[in-house]
């Protein structure tokens, strides 16, 4: 079982994260939804698409402008008020890697702290604790928050994954978080080349056999980029199959640009394993 906010996930339901990112500098939407308006319509059409977690982030992953706490804070904290606000059903996720954000933002209602930077701040989980909130641990080989991966080796990129998103898994529940309300996440392209990247995804059922629920980030990432040699207006078609692989292999959780698109290959998939009627039935019956 997966609980955040005031939702409880069943054991095979696939879930649509939607990123909303309130920065100027974002390597896709390139500062759309920087502004409350377009944010919020973002957040309107994520949630009528089939995303049941919206994704706030205040910093962007790479490297660039230098954003202190209070800015973070200021651009995320009060969005996520009026998000809770005005869908008080929606699970509201904030992508920091920072304590004193996680503090403002869970004070504002957050539901839910995605650590992209795999722990680099061990205050951020008894934050969590503290609020109730759900936490993301993702694998970053170690890389410090907003570096790019150079010349990085692993004797096994699985194994590396598994011992150090489980310990951080293991030490947030020691810490108080709720062992229902923690995600690891393989970090695809975090301290990463294409090829680990491309490993991590075909080996991913050795990390749903865990017994931690799955989150992956692949939308239009750069390893889908190299992989087929396109820009990043152009990934679509490789992050699709990518989402299509990770669930079958028992993904649960997909942080994603093009909501409506992920829904419905999750919702394909599952119909293919079974686990989901199919939506019309009439082909053959008459």
């Amino acid at each position: 079982m997966l609980r955040l906010g005031r939702h409880e996930f069943g054991e095979h339901e696939t879930v649509v994260m939607a990123i909303v990112n309130r920065t100027p500098d974002s390597f896709y939407d390139r500062g759309a939804t920087f502004r409350d308006g377009p944010a919020l319509d973002r957040v309107e059409q994520a949630v009528s698409e089939g995303a049941a977690i919206i994704d706030i982030g205040g910093v962007k992953a790479g490297p660039g402008e230098e954003v202190s706490a209070e800015e973070e804070v200021r651009r995320t904290a009060g969005f996520v008020a009026e998000v809770r606000r005005r869908w008080p059903d929606v699970v509201v996720s904030v992508d920091t890697w920072r304590h004193e954000v996680g503090e403002a933002v869970c004070e504002a209602g957050a539901d839910l702290l995605n650590d992209a930077w795999g722990g680099v701040d061990p205050k951020l989980a008894g934050v969590a604790a503290r609020y109730g909130a759900g936490l993301v641990c993702t694998h970053t080989g170690g890389a410090a928050p907003r570096t790019r991966p150079h010349r990085v080796a692993y004797d096994d990129v699985m194994a590396d994954v598994l011992r150090r998103t489980v310990a951080l898994a293991e030490s947030a529940v020691a810490a108080g978080v709720r062992r229902d309300a923690v995600l690891i996440d393989p970090g695809h392209d975090f301290g990463k080349n294409t090829r680990h990247s491309l490993e991590v995804t075909r080996r991913l059922e050795e990390m749903v056999t865990t017994g931690w629920p799955v989150l992956v980030s692949l939308s239009n990432k750069d390893f889908v980029g190299e992989t087929l040699d396109r820009p990043v207006k152009e990934r679509l078609t490789g992050t699709l199959a990518t989402t299509a692989v990770s669930a079958w292999l028992g993904a649960r959780v997909y942080r994603v640009h093009e909501v409506a698109e992920t829904r419905q290959v999750l919702d394909m998939v599952a119909s293919i394993a079974g686990l989901r009627p199919p939506a019309v039935a009439r082909r053959g019956l008459a």
